[in-house]
């Protein structure tokens, strides 16, 4: 089959998407009429033609100036220079790292290699240097993109020969400099090639089946997997999100979460330069407040934790005003005038509305479960405030709430996107078993592991190892993790993730694992559930000496998880507490590592 012939194809596939979409019932599909994407090439010069003068990036270059902007068109030009100077120095189809801080470069060196060069393989800044050299290792990479602070990293890695790594990049770097490439000089040296007529990136043929990212997961179990995800399975996330949660030309999405996870890749990157939307980014997690004021964006992606900290932020400083009161007074009443046009909020909640730069439009939680109660304060000051539910075996998406306040289920972490399917295998008496995907955007498997691929990818259906149910209207709920699962002595499931939940909502628990260890006749489970004390809440409650007191924390935290075990059935009360004063060992998602002995003390 001709080139052609593949790409008629694959316009064909992706058309009966978009028509699938237009010709849906489901009420809960609100924007429809997407643009049909074959790959990401594409996707993004389809693009600059639409919206080739917008606004693509906001950045600070320099420390202390202002941010500056890139329109789509200037960001094509660097592409196709960057993608024909990595083609001039050999690496067409090869396997091409990336890695550092979210920014311009990083972007724009993605889209140079899915653009036509070879597959990108997005690695951790998190990770260290042995694991960065067993991934370069794993992965074949003979090149790597980076940020200023990982040169001496990849020097080692080069010269230890233990890898193909040969061709190294500072994406910071103003000129070329001791077996180190600068990023700009590239762009330079591209830019005067296809001036010339080098045609050689431009003309390149990208498949949409073919794979576009090696994602390495990093897992709570030490297991890190090579996730194969190709062009179209990330299209076809693209085409099918939006037409529940709207995205328009106007917005700008705040980069905040690490690029490299595909929640921020997929959703925060190449979305909104599919809907011809920005992208600001945020120099680092102190500077979120400060750069939200000076970019004003309207879209925020985030994991629970950030939206759980502005939101205890905000309480505290209302509290310490004495205004909580007149605040919850304002956001009960402005549900009713909101209704006749009279924005309360807005002129008496104005001091908490430009937290977030005054323009924010909609925050998505993403990652793990968050308190819908967090959710609903934000959508009471007139946000839409959704979680959603993906996997990086999914590219990631797979469900996602509503924008329309009528139709979100802050509980619920989203309706199935169309053109998906799920179903609940191993249903128990309760409607819950492991949650299963099927579509266009699951992966194409794991690197180098084709039994775990077959173990997880049956009949076409993603098995998720989640556990949770779904309602009449196809919307997922999660109960938690299929490998955490808490099996009791009488064969009853206890899912740890939902007593960490309501551990969470005590204002003294900072963080909190909840495990089992068999008891003391060697029968049955013990629940257990290690806690770590949010020290400033501790002194308000105990005073400065008393919070100190192993003692004295102990007894009140049992307080607590007494009220939560009053609510709760007896085989999923917890009968044991651990105290712990410092951090639980997590991995570089910030998630806690369950299997970790130190963790459950």
């Amino acid at each position: 089959m001709t080139y052609q012939e593949i790409k008629e194809r694959e316009r064909a596939r992706a058309q009966a998407l978009v028509d699938s979409i237009d010709a849906s019932q489901d009420k809960y599909i609100v924007y429809k009429h997407q643009r049909p994407i074959t790959d990401i090439k594409q996707m993004f010069e389809s693009s600059v033609e639409l919206y080739g003068d917008n606004p693509a990036f906001h950045q600070r270059f320099v420390k202390g100036e202002p941010y500056q902007t890139v329109t789509y068109r200037e960001a094509l030009e660097d592409v196709h220079g960057l993608g024909t100077a990595m083609i001039q120095h050999g690496l067409h189809h090869k396997r091409i790292a990336v890695i550092g801080e979210n920014c311009y470069q990083w972007a724009s060196t993605y889209l140079a290699v899915t653009g036509g060069v070879g597959v990108v393989v997005p690695l951790d800044k998190e990770l260290k240097e042995e694991d960065l050299k067993a991934l370069v290792k794993e992965s074949e990479a003979c090149a790597v993109f980076f940020t200023k602070k990982y040169e001496e990293i990849f020097r080692n890695i080069k010269a230890s020969g233990e890898t193909d790594l040969d061709f190294l990049v500072n994406l910071n770097a103003e000129e070329n400099g001791d077996g180190v490439y600068s990023w700009k000089a590239l762009i330079r040296e591209g830019k005067a090639l296809v001036e010339g007529g080098d045609r050689r990136y431009l003309d390149a043929e990208v498949i949409g089946d073919d794979m576009a990212a090696l994602l390495f997961t990093s897992g709570t179990t030490g297991l890190t997997k090579g996730v194969m995800i190709s062009q179209y399975n990330i299209c076809f996330d693209l085409m099918s999100a939006p037409t529940i949660l709207t995205v328009n030309t106007w917005d700008v999405f705040f980069s905040v979460l690490p690029i490299h996870h595909t929640y921020e890749c997929t959703c925060g990157f190449l979305m909104p330069l599919y809907k011809g939307a920005s992208i600001a980014y945020c120099e680092g997690l102190k500077y979120i407040q400060k750069n939200l004021q000076e970019t004003r964006p309207t879209m925020f992606l985030g994991v629970p934790l950030i939206f759980e900290s502005l939101y205890k932020a905000i309480m505290k400083n209302v509290r310490k005003q004495g205004k909580e009161k007149a605040v919850s007074t304002v956001l009960k009443l402005n549900k009713f005038t909101s209704k006749v046009g009279i924005d309360l909020n807005k002129k008496f909640l104005k001091d908490i509305l430009n937290v977030f730069g005054g323009r924010m439009r909609v925050v998505i939680s993403g990652g793990a479960a968050i308190d819908p109660d967090i959710l609903q304060f934000f959508n009471d000051l007139g946000m839409i405030a959704v979680q959603g539910y993906g996997l990086t075996e999914c590219a990631p998406m797979a469900a996602l709430n509503p924008d329309n306040h009528k139709y979100m289920r802050n509980a619920s972490v989203g309706h199935i996107m169309p053109g998906m399917a799920v179903k609940i295998a191993d249903k128990g008496e309760d409607g819950v078993g492991e949650i299963c995907i099927k579509g266009g955007n699951v992966m194409m498997g794991y690197y180098r592991m084709p039994e775990q691929t077959a173990e997880s990818i049956v009949d076409g259906w993603f098995h998720t190892g989640d556990l949770g149910y779904t309602d009449e209207d196809d919307f997922i709920y999660i109960t938690g993790r299929k490998k955490n699962v808490i099996i009791t002595a009488n064969g009853k499931n206890v899912f740890p993730e939902e007593l960490e939940y309501l551990l969470g909502k005590v204002d003294l628990v900072a963080e909190s694992m909840v495990w089992a260890e068999t008891g003391e006749d060697g029968q049955g489970s013990v629940i257990v559930a290690s806690i770590k004390p949010d020290q400033e809440a501790l002194e308000a409650v105990l005073g400065l000496e008393d919070s100190k007191d192993e003692e004295k924390v102990k007894k009140l935290l049992w307080e607590h998880v007494d009220r939560i075990n009053e609510g709760l059935p007896s085989f999923k009360c917890i009968r044991k507490i651990s105290v712990r004063n410092e951090d639980f060992e997590k991995n570089t998602a910030h998630k806690i590592k369950r299997f970790v002995e130190a963790n459950k003390r």
